[in-house]
């Protein structure tokens, strides 16, 4: 599925390295094609509740997915552990 700049979506898997968790939404800023044979990736812009920006990552596509009417964002404090 190819995705909009400026589009949210959510994370399908936990990026502990930048404290993210599986369900995290992020905006995308940047699209990458990818090579013959590559799947195409994102770079993303995650923000912390009030709007400030706490990591960018970039992941391939198959790490996101778009978000649904029928699901309900929610808040959770940044220094949580990953399990």
């Amino acid at each position: 599925m190819a995705y909009q700049l400026f589009s949210r979506v959510a994370l399908k898997e936990d990026l502990p390295a930048h404290g993210l968790r599986r369900g995290d939404v992020a905006t995308i800023v940047e699209t990458h094609p990818g090579e013959e044979h590559q799947e195409p990736g994102y770079s993303l812009e995650v923000f912390n509740a009030i709007g400030e920006t706490i990591a960018v990552v970039t992941v391939p596509e198959s790490q996101i997915e778009p978000l649904a009417p029928d699901e309900v964002l929610h808040v959770r404090r940044l220094d949580e552990v990953l399990v």
